[in-house]
C-alpha cells in the first residue's frame, strides 16, 4: 500500500438532520460524541422515558424533545436513528413514515425469526434501512480491511478474536432476564466484522453459558468456531467475568496469513465505558511489527461511519449500503446458528 488507507468514512455533502428514537447510554456515550465531532446536525430526540430524553437533550444542546413517536415521525427530511432494545424495533419502524431513511441499532431483533419480520417490514414500507454494525467503520478495522485487500497479509490462515475482561452488565438493565445476551448483543459485532473481512462461513460450533457472578443474566461467556471451506481457522472467545484486574485482560482481533499478520486492539472493552485507545500492528513475515498511527477508536469515532454511509447512499453518493438490512440479516443468521449449536451437547468422549 503506497497510499495511506482511509480511517473514516466520507461525510455526506449535505447532511440531513438526525432524529433520535431512543436516548439511552449508547446515544450519550457514542452516537452524540461522534456526530458532534463531525458536526452532523441533530434535530431532536424522543424516548419512552421522558427523563432520558431531557437528559440527553440537555447534555448536547438538542433543541427539540418530542413527546411521542408519532410527533417525532412527522419531522420531514430527516434520518431516524433508532437506538432501542431489540424487542422494540418492529414497533418503532412501523410508526415511521413510508420511505424513511433509518439507522437501526443492533441487533436486528431478538432472533432470526424477528429479523425476518423486520426485513419484511422494511421492504413493505420501502425504508432505506441500515443496521448499526459500527465496528466495521473503526479506524483500525478500515486500515486492516485495506491491508487485506492489498495483499499485505496474503491468504488469511488464522483469525482469532479474544475478549477477556469485566463487563458491567448492570449498565443495561433491559438485558437482565432475556434468554439470549452475550452473542446477540456483544459478540455479534465480531461475527459481523469477520463476515465483512473474510466472507461467509459455512457453519459454526458454539458454546454459550452464564457465570455465577452475573445472576439473572443469560450467556455472558461464549466460544465460537466459524467453519470455512478453505484452510482458515477462525475462533472467537469472550469471557466478560474477568475480575482480576487489567494485567491479563484482553480485547483483540489477530489475523495471520501467508505473507504477514495483524493485531487490532478494541480498547473500549478494557475498563468499559472509558476504555483504552484502539491500536493496530502489522508485520510482514520475518519483519518487525509496525504500529499504525490511528485517528480515533471504535468508541466513539466508528459510530459516524454507518450514519455517513447511510446518508451518502440515500443521497446517491455511495453505491453500496454496507450494513443494509439485506446484509445484516446474514449476521443474524450466523448468530442464530451459534445459539442452535450452543443448545446441543458436544461430541461425547468415547468410553474406554
Amino acid at each position: 500500500m503506497t497510499e495511506r488507507p482511509p480511517q473514516s468514512w466520507r461525510l455526506p455533502r449535505s447532511p440531513r438532520p438526525i432524529v433520535f428514537i431512543g436516548a439511552g447510554g449508547v446515544v450519550r456515550d457514542a452516537h452524540m460524541p461522534a456526530y458532534r465531532n463531525l458536526r452532523l446536525p441533530v434535530r431532536g430526540v424522543f424516548d419512552v422515558d421522558p427523563k432520558a430524553s431531557k437528559k440527553t437533550a440537555e447534555m448536547f444542546g438538542i433543541r427539540h424533545v418530542y413527546g411521542s413517536l408519532a410527533e417525532a415521525a412527522q419531522i420531514p427530511d430527516v434520518v431516524f436513528d433508532v437506538a432501542v432494545p431489540a424487542d422494540r424495533i418492529l414497533g418503532v419502524l412501523a410508526g415511521l413514515p413510508r420511505g424513511a431513511t433509518v439507522l437501526i441499532q443492533k441487533p436486528m431483533g431478538r432472533d432470526l425469526a424477528e429479523a425476518k419480520r423486520i426485513l419484511a417490514l422494511c421492504r413493505r414500507r420501502e425504508l432505506v434501512a441500515a443496521v448499526n454494525f459500527q465496528l466495521r467503520f473503526a479506524p483500525n478495522m478500515l486500515v486492516l480491511r485495506a491491508a487485506l485487500a492489498h495483499g499485505r497479509i496474503g491468504e488469511p490462515t488464522d483469525v482469532e478474536v479474544r475478549v477477556n475482561t469485566h463487563t458491567p452488565w448492570e449498565l443495561w438493565s433491559f438485558m437482565k432476564g432475556i434468554p439470549r445476551m452475550e452473542i446477540l448483543y456483544h459478540s455479534i459485532h465480531y461475527l459481523d466484522l469477520v463476515r465483512w473481512l473474510f466472507g461467509e462461513p459455512q457453519g459454526v460450533n458454539a458454546w454459550a453459558r452464564p457465570e455465577p457472578d452475573a445472576k439473572g443474566y443469560a450467556d455472558t461467556r461464549s466460544s465460537i468456531q466459524l467453519l470455512y471451506d478453505r484452510a482458515l481457522r477462525c475462533t472467537l472467545g469472550a469471557n466478560h467475568g474477568h475480575a482480576h484486574g487489567a494485567k491479563h485482560a484482553a480485547s483483540h482481533l489477530k489475523v495471520e496469513g501467508t505473507k504477514g499478520a495483524a493485531v487490532a486492539k478494541m480498547g473500549v472493552n478494557l475498563a468499559y465505558p472509558k476504555g483504552e485507545p484502539d491500536s493496530l500492528e502489522l508485520a510482514a513475515r520475518g519483519k518487525p511489527w509496525k504500529e499504525i498511527p490511528l485517528r480515533g477508536s471504535w468508541f466513539p469515532e466508528a459510530f459516524a461511519g454507518p450514519m455517513s454511509n447511510l446518508q451518502r447512499f440515500a443521497a446517491g453518493e455511495d453505491p453500496l449500503l454496507l450494513t443494509s438490512v439485506e446484509d445484516a440479516i446474514k449476521t443474524m443468521a450466523l448468530v442464530e446458528a451459534c445459539y442452535l449449536s450452543a443448545s446441543k451437547p458436544g461430541t461425547r468422549v468415547p468410553e474406554i
